[in-house]
């Protein structure tokens, strides 16, 4: 028979005495043990338990003792559990061991257990033993082996369906701090770890072998680091235990602040308008803002290229909120409105959250409000970006715009939004509202109560929904707080709808203005899905809770944004029962209504219980300790009032309605007590008869901590709260919700931790990177398992259902992607899966937000003198109780530190910082039913209260207070180390710091250290006799927090606030010993916050050293016990003897300062700081005087140096010497290294100095040397290293620069050849054409700087697709792997967006192609892109490519003043008061011999070596300015008038007269040169203005460039290198040192061997061979050798170089952005510039390139129209009905009409065919590069002067029916891109609609290559249905000529001279009929009748041949018969 034997014998170090029992479990059957009786520290049960067991033992079973304190009365109590897994004894038979026991937190605790196992199996195999080896087996049998049947049967465990024997993978381990001994090997989860866990029976506890490596479950136990939770900063995440719950440290609300924002729209064009020859205006509307366009006329494809700017300043939400709203209206004037053709709206929301904030070029489309059944009523081209303060926004590159012309690829829609979208109905049912606040005075209702007699209820209330910029009203219900409308709005919008929120508002109708009782927003995104098993957006009928402003009626609410929505609520204001549908329209129906108005309907009542069933819920709150209350509040009596909805709320909660039916919901008064208890069930009647709510604590008065704050002494008695409610039983809601945000939390604490291993470098993240995955992995399968039990419960709405399947899924996939990226995770991905693991993170939080509310919010305010003080909000699903552990609340029957604090605006700025009072809070919120568990979170240790009036038998009454009779006594010690990076609080930009430790009802403070940011207090605060209530071992686990908070002191007036942090201390119980691993404590960093943004960090350990009692005190008091007395137990001198002693006096009253201890504080070394002081920049005056005579302080651990005095700063603000240098102590910790301070300080007359401004460097750790590594490539001395370059210079390919290393041999030769072959084919081309048709842009000579320019932009437009289609490439690869790897799932829409994402870009990418590819026969394609030399365009500044060129001379800011607190990204630049150069070296001493024993060490330069001299030095600054782009408009009309100023040092240079007109992207291409002597003149300014005719000119933007740091920097910003050397052209060598001359001189200085030119085009410098090419053209094309193109392919490969190598600048263009102080962060447009730096000492630069505007070239366009053909007859002649049209062409090519010319009419044609030979001319300006056409006039008769318009060549061919008395009708139109557009069809025939249709496949060609081409083009027009229809032909010869062409061969307008055209050959016809009627009949009688004519005339001569037949017939029969 198999069978286990476990002898149990001492149960050891356990605390206190008392009875123990224990409770040995295997495979789920638990044994007690015998009652140990009065046993103190060791308790001896020798006993045996023996389990007969029928199939083998597993290794991976497991033993599980669990030790009790036993007691009569009460439950018994948890003393600790040991678990084993029982591999060893599966193994070996035999096993004795000692061990400790862990308590509920996993952690091990002193108490351990001695127990011997023996395993009998049935073969033997483990070796026999007999049942007498255990010695003294114990007979008294009968208490032993009683079965505990509660864990096998009963149904309260959690776990009963599950057979007890197996250990249990669904459920979630919870991995806290492990624990040392057995417990550390092992993942071990208890799944529940509350108190009361021998009530539930024990769950097996779930041991997960996954990965765990078998022998690692050796009992030794290695600890597995993948379950070890670091401490992370904060150190509150650290050990969260079960009592207990964290703060959250950022106080101050950050929504409902207004923020600055900034929309820029640029409407480009619209194509497909619906309607004919139309005058289209575009209106642009954000919010109630308007503004239009110009209006084009007769087009329906206008080009606007208009910019519109909105600025706003309000909320986040309410920004997003706004609706953007594009329409375009047709002939709008001055008198008439115009006809709406479409409109498209989409909320600011949706533009923010795309990438960039923007969408760039897209088109959207319109659709008529009015008119839902029609299809697209065109598209409009726009760019919409939203700026916030502090983004910046990257414009994609504009060149020209080819590949946006693909309307259906580029749709202004955000991903995953389809293109068609289809409309829907939108209905929002509200039924019914409660708990309606007073909105009237009660003085009017009182009178007329007295008059008429009736009772009125003061509100009138409506329903106002708002919902994409529409809104719809309910009807107003008079007198009513509970008012029934039963009615919908129904909205009609496109679906997806592109806003986001829905907006409901309950509002009370007034006579003078409605205002808002409360508002709730509804995110569509919340309660939609849009996955393959999505749902449409669905809601209830469900309760929504209203929050807003405190409940009392003033006239004037000061908190009435509140209720609007804005901010967060601050008391209950109504519940609204409403519920949501969509349903998608079939447009094609016949009956359905058109309009989108809005329509309100009534809708039929819901029944009661149709939002589930009204359940009894049960609140109770205790108060453990109400500390930090403010002092202004001091003096008065307190009381914490707790409110749940009304109920509770005792001033202003319950406005009773007057109707006599009276809801179970209104509150608590009295006289309702009575019926609340018939509603509930009999049996409860009796047991609570009498439970009257409390719901708030007694008026207490305050006592004083410390001058700031005040507590209320709670000390043993602690006053309850308890609060009866009724709500709608949806708790399966909130438990849902609960798991995942339990899933979340703890994911994100794993993420924290992972994140701070890697910022502490800490070894293996990536092991707890994958210990966190398997949590999420695991949490997720278990939420699927306990959700799953709610699919079918009553009183759930389609969304519950919906959401819930969506959930599981959603979680399902999550886990098993977890499970996935976990096996991924290696030490080089761990950053990279930590980003994705951080999206799950974002995801479960979405998941988690539950859209239908059940349970209202929890209130608890702070109540002084019957006004509400402060509050705090607390979730109810946080503190909802549940019997399954997961589905508990975070905070539910756990102590949690509440905040409270003021509500509303109050809580903006300053006094949103400050704490108004700190709570300890329980609170436990649950059915009535469970209401038995109320109490089990408390710490232990306490009697209840129970009020007065309560009869002795009411058992279950709640307390109303409870006393602790347990009281432990602490010594806490702070030891505060230093702060760093403090905020500024003084004007000096300095602080006085000094920081307050509170701890329970104590505080203290550290001494104040003036002017610093960065402390170093180095100071132990001692709080002795800390009196905390409840057990020892409890307080061990989870002791309170401590906050700290830093205070600025001020000579006059209150110390200001600085920020604050909490910490928890780490506990020594009296009976631990004071040692490592735990003590002495390690320092840790603590984020310290003011508001929410980050103040700070605090470096300190905190420590609670339990006081033993003195013998003869407890004797004493253990008499007085049974008193009740708490015993006050004194410490005798006994007890502070055995705690760790302190150094130093004690004597804390006067005593000198305590230091840090020895083994706390760091270990120090030795170290060197370098200072290289260079000079001083820019520094403001101090106190109206000017810096005269500055120095420089440096100070670092209180040791430092100081610099020369700088004699003369405007002199020669440069130091004298250079390099000084100090020694100090540091931490050999680098992290703990304290930061540097920089100050700078003026020497004034008589000794006085005054500080000017300081710098903190807060880590020292990138100046730190690390000695140069000879092993790497670098220092290669091998041989030499031929280096590999590119083919193409001006391109670098990504992935051609390969890394050689020293032993690699691969040479590549470059062929530099190529241009010549080139050119000498071109030559050769244009010989064979003998000149018919020249290539453009070839021929050197027609190459310019811009030509260069646009190839480079072309350029770095294709790196940047290339860039994204990798970076895509490699996200998809990475998505697709995940997917792969769970495919069983569907990887739910997470990565299926991606790769939908992905697929659209490549379809773009083909058709784009496809269209390329197409182009006509080969000669027509677009010339292979020449070789043009390119230069580099960087889409940003060069500073930020090149690290703000802080190679050797960094700058550090001085800043000085108080540090500004508007917002997170506080811009300090108005506190900079000017800037130190220079740099720091700091090494450990001493050092390595090897550096100071090189050649050309200088000692006096340190590690400084080969630095330039200081000395000034004059140059010659030469600066181009391009262009600018999307300048902010500074005038009225949408427009600027920029011009360039340019400042440097005391020089200005304005370009003022050559201003450009009205232009936002204005051409500038001009260059400036200044001369400037550095370093007095460095920081360069270039600004834009705005010119104005009166008044001044105003700054657009300016961009500051500090030259100084790029002519010192190695990476030589001088002159941009080129890629190639031309001594003529547009490409000539700009510096006036030759390539050779720089490389000869960067090898001298870098004092590398080098350069030796080789024969065969080669050069070696150092190891490295270059190659190239050796010859050189000059003007004359004379061919000449030179070195130069070696020496330049060096200097572009000087990278490659070992040791020195870096990046030089090429030649470049940089975009900076353009910034104005007046809006700060936000960029006012971009500037394309560069800037060349010449020494004067060397030779004088040439002259400076030209980069003037290319003007445009001026041709012209001839159009010949010969004839029309089938133009559609518009008229019906009067007198024969037949149809005919007068024909006459009209024709314009500029964007406007008045050049427009007309041929003349060709009357009367009944055919559509019309002959004109008539002859357009059209003189225009042409830009190639940018191929637009160049327009200036003036815009309207008042302008100043003419703007200048590009436009797009397009010509339009409109065909029209002339009318003498009316109007002409227009009858089709045509447009050709003159650039492209399809070739003319060879004969009328061949001309067909499909020439438009299709004009994406067809073959395209452009006028400015073919030059002249005749052919037929189809007319078309729009018919009623929107389709496009052929109205006609015409056949038309285009002709481009030159100017200079067209003045040698001029040509005549019409048919006029020089070069007539023949008349054309008309019929007769066309002449008018009334001239000539004769013609006119014998056309009609010929033309018309003809045929008709013919046939009569036959027929007659029929009938008269018939009729003379008839006639003669008889005479000649009579004559033949009769002459016969």
């Amino acid at each position: 028979m198999m069978a286990l034997m476990v002898h149990l014998k001492t149960v050891a170090h356990l605390r206190g005495k008392g009875d123990r029992i224990a409770k040995v479990t295997f495979r789920g059957l638990s044994f007690y043990s015998h009652v140990a009786e009065n046993c103190e520290a060791v308790a001896h049960f020798n006993e045996t338990f023996r389990w007969p067991i029928a199939s083998r033992l597993d290794g991976n079973e497991m033993l599980e003792i669990q030790v009790y304190n036993y007691s009569k009365v009460f439950s018994n109590r948890l003393v600790g559990t040991f678990c084993m897994v029982l591999q060893k004894v599966a193994e070996e038979g035999h096993l004795e061991l000692t061990d400790t026991l862990i308590d509920d937190n996993n952690t091990s605790i002193k108490t351990s257990v001695t127990i011997e196992i023996r395993y009998q199996p049935m073969d033997g195999t483990v070796g026999v033993w007999s049942d007498g080896e255990f010695l003294d087996v114990p007979d008294d049998r009968d208490g032993m082996f009683a079965f505990e049947t509660d864990s096998l049967l009963s149904g309260q465990s959690h776990m009963s369906g599950t057979s007890p024997g197996r250990s249990l993978q669904g459920s979630i381990p919870t991995f806290r701090k492990a624990g040392k001994g057995v417990f550390s090997a092992m993942k071990l989860g208890k799944i529940k770890s509350s108190k009361d866990d021998h009530k539930k029976g024990d769950e097996p506890a779930v041991l997960d072998m996954e990965d765990l490596d078998k022998k690692a479950m050796r009992l030794a136990g290695v600890l597995d680091p993948d379950t070890i939770s670091l401490a992370s900063v904060t150190a509150v995440t650290t050990n969260v235990s079960n009592k207990r719950s964290k703060p959250d440290i950022k106080m101050e609300p950050s929504s409902g602040r207004p923020v600055d924002y900034q929309i820029s729209i640029t409407v480009i064009e619209a194509r497909q308008l619906l309607g004919l020859n139309m005058d289209p205006v575009v209106c642009v509307e954000i919010g109630d803002d308007k503004k239009y366009t110009s209006m084009k006329e007769s087009t329906n494809c206008p080009y606007y290229n208009e910019y519109f700017v909105f600025d706003f300043h309000v909320p986040p939400d309410v920004m997003f909120d706004k609706i953007i709203k594009l329409s375009v209206i047709h002939s709008k004037n001055l008198l008439r409105s115009g006809t709406l053709v479409g409109t498209f709206k989409m909320d600011v929301g949706t533009v923010y959250s795309q990438p960039e904030h923007q969408f760039y070029h897209k088109w959207a489309i319109l659709s008529d409000p009015d008119d839902i059944t029609a299809g697209c009523k065109g598209y409009i081209k726009c760019d919409i970006a939203v700026v916030g303060k502090g983004d910046n926004i990257k414009t994609p590159h504009k060149a020209n715009e080819t590949d946006e012309d693909d309307i259906e690829g580029n749709l202004l829609l955000p991903e995953g939004i389809p293109a068609e979208r289809q409309w829907a109905r939108f209905y929002v049912k509200i039924y019914r509202a409660e708990g309606l606040p007073k909105m009237n005075t009660s003085i009017m209702a009182n009178v007329k109560k007295a008059f008429i007699g009736e009772n009125r209820d003061l509100v009138d209330p409506y329903v106002q929904v708002q919902f994409a910029g529409q809104k719809g009203k309910t009807s107003v219900q008079k007198s009513s707080y509970e008012p029934i409308w039963n009615e919908q709005v129904v909205f009609t919008e496109l679906f997806p709808p592109l806003c986001k929120r829905l907006k409901v508002q309950i509002r009370d109708s007034d006579k003078v203005n409605d205002v808002a009782i409360g508002t709730h927003f509804i995110d569509l995104r919340k309660i939609s899905n849009d996955g393959d098993k999505g749902f449409l957006p669905t809601l209830g009928p469900a309760w929504v809770n209203m929050y807003g402003s405190t409940r009392q009626y003033t006239l004037m609410d000061e908190h009435q944004d509140l209720n609007e929505g804005l901010g967060e609520g601050v008391s209950f204001r109504a519940r609204l029962l409403l519920s949501i549908a969509v349903e998608i329209l079939d447009t094609t129906s016949p009956e359905i209504i058109s309009s989108t108005e809005v329509q309100v309907e009534s809708v039929s009542n819901i029944s009661e219980s149709a939002t589930g069933k009204i359940e009894e819920f049960f609140l109770f709150g205790s108060f453990l300790e109400a500390t930090m209350i403010d002092r202004k509040i001091g003096d008065k009596q307190i009381t914490f009032e707790i409110t749940i909805g009304n109920y509770g709320n005792q001033i202003d909660g319950v406005s009773k309605p007057s109707s006599a039916k009276k809801k179970k919901k209104d509150g608590e008064n009295e006289e309702e007590e009575s019926e609340l208890i018939q509603n509930s069930s009999e049996d409860e009647a009796d047991e609570d008869g009498d439970l009257v709510s409390v719901s708030s604590t007694p008026l207490m008065k305050p006592v004083i901590t410390d001058r700031n704050y005040f507590h209320l002494p709670y000390f043993e008695k602690k006053p309850c709260v308890y609060i009866k409610s009724w709500w709608q039983d949806q708790r399966r809601r909130l438990y849902n919700s609960n798991m995942m945000d339990k899933i979340a939390d703890k994911l994100e604490e794993g993420l924290n931790d992972v994140q701070e291993i890697i910022k502490t470098e800490k070894a293996f993240p990536e092991r707890r990177l994958r210990g966190v995955l398997e949590e999420l992995s695991i949490g997720c399968s278990r939420f699927v398992t306990l959700a799953n039990k709610d699919v079918n419960q009553a009183g759930r709405t389609k969304l519950d259902r919906e959401r819930l399947k969506s959930c599981m899924r959603e979680m399902d996939s999550m886990g098993q992607q977890a499970k996935q990226i976990r096996t991924q995770v290696k030490k080089n991905t761990v950053r990279d899966k930590l980003k994705l693991v951080q999206n799950f993170l974002q995801r479960l939080r979405f998941l988690a937000d539950e859209p239908q509310h059940s349970i209202p919010e929890v209130f608890v305010w702070m109540m002084s003198n019957n006004k509400r003080i402060a509050y705090a909000r607390i979730p109810s699903k946080d503190i909802l109780y549940s019997i399954v552990d997961e589905e508990t609340g975070k905070d539910c029957g756990k102590v949690k530190a509440v905040f409270l604090k003021l509500p509303g605006k109050k809580g903006f700025g300053p006094a949103g910082w400050t704490v108004q009072a700190k709570l300890e809070l329980y609170l436990w919120l649950g059915l009535n039913k469970q209401r038995k568990d109320f109490l089990n979170g408390l710490p232990n240790g306490f009697e209840e209260i129970k009020a007065a009036k309560m009869g002795p038998g009411l058992q279950s009454i709640p307390p109303v207070s409870l006393v602790y009779n347990m009281k432990q006594v602490f010594q806490l010690r702070a030891h505060m180390y230093q702060a760093r990076s403090l905020f500024a609080a003084d004007s000096s930009g300095l602080s006085d710091p000094f920081a307050r430790v509170f701890f329970s009802t104590h505080s203290q403070v550290t001494e104040v250290l003036s002017e610093t940011l960065c402390p170093t207090w180095d100071q132990l605060l001692v709080f002795d006799d800390v009196e905390l209530f409840g057990e020892a071992s409890e307080l061990r686990d989870d002791p309170p927090i401590i906050v700290v908070e830093i205070y600025d002191q001020d000579t006059v007036g209150k110390a200001e606030f600085i920020g604050r942090t909490f910490a928890k201390p780490t506990i020594k119980m009296c009976d631990e010993h004071y040692g490592p691993p735990r003590f002495p404590p390690q320092l840790e960093y603590y984020q310290v916050y003011r508001g929410n943004c980050t103040a700070g960090e605090l470096l300190a350990a905190f420590e609670l050293l339990q006081i033993p009692y003195d013998s003869e005190e407890i004797r004493r008091a253990l008499i007085a016990v049974h008193n009740f007395a708490v015993p006050q137990i004194k410490i005798g001198q006994g007890g502070r003897a055995d705690l760790p002693p302190i150094e130093g006096q004690t004597d804390s009253e006067h005593g000198p300062i305590l230091p840090v201890p020895l083994g706390i504080r760091p270990v120090l070394s030795r170290y060197r700081i370098e200072v290289l002081f260079w000079g001083l920049r820019d520094l403001k005056r101090i106190n109206l005087a000017q810096v005269d005579r500055p120095r420089v302080d440096i100070e670092c651990a209180g040791r430092g140096v100081q610099s020369a005095l700088i004699q003369n700063y405007k002199k020669n603000p440069n130091f004298s010497t250079l390099v000084k240098w100090f020694e100090v102590d540091l931490p050999e910790n680098e992290l703990l290294h304290p930061p540097l301070n920089i100050r700078v300080v003026d020497c004034r007359a008589f000794g006085r100095y005054i500080l000017v401004g300081s710098h903190a460097v807060s880590s020292l750790r990138r100046f730190i040397y690390s000695a140069p590594d000879k092993t790497s490539n670098n220092w290669a001395t091998a041989g030499d290293v031929i280096v590999n370059m590119d083919s193409e210079p001006g391109v670098r390919k990504m992935d051609t620069v390969v890394k050689l290393d020293a032993t690699s041999d691969a040479v590549v030769k470059v062929d530099m050849t190529e241009e010549e072959s080139d050119k000498e084919k071109k030559k050769k081309k244009k010989k064979k054409k003998g000149g018919v048709e020249e290539e453009e842009e070839t021929d050197e000579s027609v190459l310019d700087w811009w030509s260069k320019y646009f190839a480079s932009i072309e350029t770095l437009k294709e790196t940047l697709r290339a860039q994204e289609a990798a970076q895509a490439e490699a996200e998809e690869r990475e998505d697709l792997e995940i997917a792969a790897e769970a495919a069983d799932i569907k990887p739910d829409d997470l990565l299926l967006k991606g790769s939908k994402i992905r697929e659209k870009t490549k379809e773009k990418k083909s058709s784009k192609d496809k269209k390329k590819g197409q182009a006509v026969d080969g000669s027509e394609k677009r010339p292979v892109k020449s070789k043009v030399d390119e230069l580099m365009v960087y889409n940003k500044e060069l500073e930020s490519e090149y690290g703000n060129f802080e190679d050797w001379l960094h700058t550090f800011n001085l800043y000085r003043g108080k540090a500004g607190d508007d917002d997170e990204h506080a811009l300090d630049d108005d506190r900079i008061v000017g800037r130190f150069k220079g740099s720091l070296c700091m090494y450990k001493l001493p050092l390595s011999e090897e550096i100071t024993r090189e050649a050309g060490y200088d000692p006096n330069m340190g590690m400084f070596q080969s630095i330039p001299h200081n000395d000034p030095i004059n140059v010659l600054v030469r600066v181009y300015v391009v262009r600018a782009t999307d300048l902010h408009p500074a005038d009225i009309n949408g427009k600027a008038d920029p011009y360039i100023v340019i400042k440097l040092g005391k020089s200005e240079v304005k370009d003022k007269e050559n201003y450009i007109s009205k232009q936002l992207n204005p051409v500038f291409g001009k260059s400036f040169d200044i001369e400037a002597t550095f370093p007095m003149e460095s920081m360069l300014t270039v600004s834009v203005y705005d010119w104005d005719l009166v008044g001044t000119d105003d700054l657009i933007g300016e961009t500051k460039i500090d030259l100084e740091n790029r002519f010192y920097s190695k990476y030589r910003a001088t002159c941009g290198i080129s890629s190639n050397y031309s001594v003529h052209g547009y490409n000539v060598w700009r510096d006036p040192m030759k390539p050779s001359q720089i490389l000869t001189r960067l090898c001298k200085d870098g004092k590398i061997d080098g350069p030796h030119y080789g024969p065969g085009g080669k050069v070696k410098v150092a190891n490295r061979i270059f190659m190239g090419p050796t010859e050189i053209e000059d003007e004359n094309g004379l061919k000449k050798q030179t070195e130069e193109h070696l020496a330049l392919t060096v200097l572009n490969h000087w990278e490659e170089i070992p040791r020195v190598g870096c990046k030089l600048v090429p030649e470049h263009v940089e975009t900076r952005p353009l910034l104005n102080v007046d809006k700060p962060g936000i960029e006012q447009g971009r500037i394309e510039m560069w800037v060349d730096m010449f020494p004067m000492d060397m030779p004088a630069p040439g002259p400076a390139i030209d980069i003037s505007p290319r003007k445009p070239k001026r041709y012209e366009l001839r159009v010949i129209i010969w004839n029309t053909d089938e133009v559609i007859l518009e008229d019906d002649d009067y007198f024969t009905g037949e149809k005919s049209s007068d024909i006459f062409v009209r024709g314009w090519l500029k964007g406007q009409q008045e050049d427009k010319q007309d041929t003349d009419v060709h009357y009367h044609s009944l055919t559509g065919e019309g002959n004109f030979n008539w002859r357009f001319v059209f003189p225009f300006d042409y830009l190639m590069a940018e191929e637009k056409i160049v327009i200036s006039k003036k815009e309207s008769m008042f302008s100043w002067d003419e703007t200048e318009y590009k436009i797009p060549p397009r010509l339009t061919l409109q065909v029209w029916d002339a009318d003498h008395f009316s109007a002409d009708d227009f009858l089709g139109a045509i447009e050709l891109d003159l650039n492209r557009f399809p070739r003319g069809a060879k004969t009328a025939k061949q001309c067909s609609i499909d020439m438009i249709r299709n004009e994406q496949e067809l073959p395209t060609i452009s006028i400015f290559k073919q030059k002249r081409v005749k052919g037929w083009w189809p007319f078309v027009a729009r018919d009623e249905n929107d389709e496009m229809e052929l109205t006609g032909k015409v056949e038309a010869e285009l002709h481009l000529v030159t100017a200079e062409e067209a003045e040698k061969s001029p040509v005549g307008l019409g048919r006029n001279e020089p070069d007539p055209l023949e008349k054309p050959n008309r019929p007769d016809t066309t002449f008018l009929w009334f001239l000539s009627p004769l013609k006119a009949i014998r056309y009609l009688v010929c033309n018309r009748y003809k045929w008709l004519i013919i046939k009569i005339v036959l027929a007659l001569l029929l009938l008269i041949m018939l009729g003379l037949f008839l006639y003669s017939m008889p005479g000649y029969l009579v004559k033949k018969l009769l002459g016969a």
